[in-house]
């Protein structure tokens, strides 16, 4: 008899440890540059993993079961990259929404590949992303490939017969952007007149600036971020140089203006359509505006990220990678960014780039 009550007690053990297990959270998380000179950038994907963990969980969760949020910082560097992405192995993630720098979603990738954890970056747009990594790799934003296409056409076209510059950061992201910039404006049939590279973090671009006055360039487009952008379109007004700066999706935070003033009047870049503008995001942006959070930039992409993702665990019934691969490569998802999907390479099919302008503080789609 108490051979039989010990067989009983450990079928119930084991019946509720199953039952519990069913019930367990569900683990996920978002990287970035939390902080370091990008942090806004990596403040934009919290605030939006955020948001949708605590909207996805109010509605019941994913397969009944609440979201965890972890949130890592990579700094948008490399290696910190992947010790993030081994800490989200350890701490049972089975979804990455991140992370922002192509420099650090490439080689975190490979962890995740390597772990079965399905990634999904709401920021990193450089091609080797997705043509080079695992079938577990998507990204809700575009590509640089499709923003240098956009940037070198406009340039030939508003601007072939002046003297344009193009410099970057050597960075995955700077230097992929600007020399797909430059391909494509060659292939419009215009040479610009000065190619350089500069150093990330930096604050005295007066060598770079002189150079610029000596050449006597009219456009500057820069391949980088916000941070350096602002102190080179500054340190040109310092003197007296009326050259217009174009640059791409790193400038869409309100601390470039921070940094430029009055200074960065006019300055244009590309981006993808402002989500903050689809009617189907308005009650979100009400939710993030009524708490006092501006949802610019990456904020709606990282929300985005993450509805995508759950949508896709429902239909597959688990949280199991290659299902959840199958749902988000044959699927369409409601999201805050409007009904997007995948394409074989992980790539979203969505609208591409358009141009923006700072004005009086604030960017808005070029008139």
């Amino acid at each position: 008899m108490r051979k039989f009550t010990s067989v009983l007690m450990a079928a119930a053990a084991v019946t509720a440890l199953s039952v519990t297990a069913a019930k367990a959270d569900i683990v996920i998380a978002t990287a970035g540059p939390m902080t370091g000179q990008y942090a806004s950038f990596g403040q934009q994907m919290k605030a939006g993993a955020e948001q949708a963990v605590a909207d996805i969980n109010a509605a019941g969760g994913v397969l009944g079961q609440q979201l965890v949020l972890e949130v890592g910082d990579d700094a948008c560097d490399p290696k910190q990259a992947v010790a993030v992405a081994n800490q989200m192995v350890n701490k049972g993630v089975v979804f990455m929404a991140g992370h922002f720098c192509s420099g650090s979603s490439i080689p975190a990738s490979q962890v995740y590949e390597e772990e079965g954890i399905l990634q999904i970056s709401p920021a990193s747009t450089n091609p080797a992303l997705t043509e080079e990594g695992g079938d577990n790799v998507f990204r809700v934003c575009g590509r640089d490939d499709q923003q240098g296409e956009v940037a070198g056409a406009f340039l030939a076209d508003r601007f072939g017969a002046k003297n344009i510059a193009i410099v970057h950061d050597k960075t995955a992201y700077g230097k992929g952007l600007a020399d797909e910039t430059r391909k494509n404006l060659n292939s419009a049939g215009v040479t610009e007149a000065l190619y350089e590279a500069y150093t990330a973090g930096e604050k005295d671009y007066t060598a770079l600036v002189s150079k610029l006055k000596q050449n006597a360039i009219d456009v500057l487009y820069v391949g980088g971020y916000h941070t350096e952008a602002g102190l080179m379109v500054r340190q040109m007004r310092d003197q007296g140089m009326n050259t217009l700066l174009i640059s791409g999706d790193a400038l869409v935070t309100d601390e470039y203006w921070s940094i430029t003033g009055d200074a960065g009047e006019g300055t244009l870049m590309t981006f993808s359509p402002d989500p903050r503008k689809n009617p189907v995001a308005a009650p979100v942006v009400k939710v993030f505006r009524d708490k006092g959070v501006e949802p610019e930039g990456y904020v709606l992409y990282t929300y985005g990220a993450i509805q995508a993702w759950a949508q896709a665990v429902e239909t597959a019934g688990k949280v199991d990678l290659d299902p959840v691969i199958a749902s988000l490569k044959s699927g369409e998802f409601e999201t805050v960014l409007g009904n997007i999907g995948f394409d074989d390479k992980g790539d979203v099919t969505a609208p591409g780039y358009v141009f923006y302008e700072w004005k009086d503080g604030v960017y808005d789609y070029l008139q």
